[in-house]
């Protein structure tokens, strides 16, 4: 069984350039698990690893009354009796497993047939043949929006921008699934075409554009120095990769001069959990960075250890569309008082999932505990607060390239830290 805590499953919309760090779920990879985070991970934050097998049959006859299995049977003989078109008994299996989940009223939990189980495992690497391209989902309307396109990517080359709409893939409406499930439609064999229906502002009609899917690996952590003395490290999503990129940028930074650091998770939506604790292992001094408790009660820990810690200034840069993963970051720093979070209140998910897969390679993911800030705060539904609350504002042409000086909750935090310089 594998437990993850996976970004947040829908985003606020985008309205205008918010900068080189939107980025939401990335296309290809699932939010969440991925986060997502679709991550995961929207996108995956893994608590542990192996698999749980239940005997499908004798699972059925312990949970299922005689009332329930003869209702079944019965809506079964109906379809086969009178639905207008022939119907697979796979198809209608794979529905009754992802029905008996829907049964749950939980949207983190669903069930995985054994193409979409191996879809979504793709995403833990980062490496996947997609569009190169970040997305985000308004968690009312679920509408869809592109908030960042990669240099040199297959949807760079096709035309697509930041802060299109994506209003349909492949025929099927955006708005009808999460997102974490939306992508799975996107990604596809190297070197084949999605068909994408894009609506973009300024536009009378919408946009009809056909992007190759190519393999790629995408960078889940840039930096730069800022100011002289400011390291300046985004990171879009806690992925495989990303612990040792962050080390690689820290190591770049401190050759350069870095006196204090911005980490920005703004609009990160969560990931792989071993991720954000080996990145706040080289940050934070000894003790409990965050921890999961599930309904008998059951702790387990995730710890800093005594032999690295960093002794420099921090400031945290998050908002609305930063969760699970990336809220993991914010809380430990925040409660270890090791920095000043800076922005807007985080997107609010503090609950963890399992995967766990099935004898026929099929899966499910199960919400099965609630994570819990060092000082013991769960933040589901409420999200992290701030310490100093500034909504964003870019100061420069929205039109032009981002540019770190230009953007307001940037400018505040390289004043905090050369304060306590």
């Amino acid at each position: 069984m594998q437990e993850d805590m996976e970004s947040g499953e829908g985003f606020e919309v985008q309205r205008e350039k918010k900068s080189g760090f939107g980025r939401g779920v990335l296309i290809g990879a699932a939010g969440t698990l991925l986060a997502g985070a679709v991550a995961l991970f929207a996108f995956l934050s893994v608590f542990g690893e192996g698999s749980v097998f239940f005997g499908q049959k004798e699972s059925l006859s312990i949970a299922l009354s005689d009332q329930v299995k003869s209702k079944v049977n019965e809506l079964i003989g109906y379809i086969h009796l009178y639905f207008y078109d022939d119907v697979e008994e796979e198809q209608l299996a794979e529905g009754i497993y992802s029905g008996l989940l829907s049964g749950l009223d939980d949207k983190y939990t669903q069930y995985y047939t054994a193409q979409e189980y191996a879809d979504l495992q793709i995403s833990a690497t980062q490496n996947y043949c997609g569009i190169g391209a970040g997305l985000s989902q308004d968690r009312d309307t679920m509408q869809v929006t592109v908030t960042h396109v990669y240099d040199g990517s297959p949807a760079q080359k096709a035309g697509i921008l930041d802060g299109d709409v994506l209003v349909m893939v492949e025929g099927i409406e955006s708005v009808s699934m999460e997102l974490s499930d939306l992508v799975t439609h996107i990604r596809g064999e190297e070197g084949t075409k999605v068909h994408l229906q894009i609506y973009r502002e300024g536009e009378e009609d919408y946009l009809e554009i056909d992007v190759e899917r190519a393999n790629i690996d995408l960078p889940t952590v840039s930096h730069k120095l800022l100011d002289g003395e400011i390291g300046y490290i985004q990171i879009l999503e806690f992925g495989a990769p990303t612990a040792e990129q962050f080390a690689a940028a820290v190591e770049d930074l401190t050759a350069q001069g870095m006196r204090a650091m911005i980490l920005d998770v703004r609009d990160n939506p969560g990931g792989m959990v071993t991720a954000v604790t080996e990145i706040l292992d080289s940050i934070l001094p000894e003790g409990v960075v965050v921890y999961t408790q599930d309904k008998y009660g059951k702790r387990q820990d995730y710890t800093s250890d005594e032999k690295t810690k960093m002794d420099l200034p921090i400031a945290v840069l998050m908002n609305g569309n930063s969760a699970s993963a990336a809220e993991i970051l914010a809380g430990a720093i925040r409660d270890f008082q090791y920095g000043t979070l800076i922005g807007e209140k985080t997107f609010g998910k503090g609950v963890v999932q399992s995967i766990i897969t099935l004898k026929e390679g099929d899966a499910i993911k199960l919400t099965t505990a609630k994570y819990f800030t060092p000082n013991g705060e769960n933040i589901h539904g409420t999200g992290i607060a701030p310490d100093v609350e500034l909504p964003y504002e870019y100061m420069g042409k929205k039109s032009g390239e981002y540019d770190e000086m230009k953007d307001n909750q940037v400018l505040r935090a390289i004043e905090i830290l050369k304060k306590e310089l």
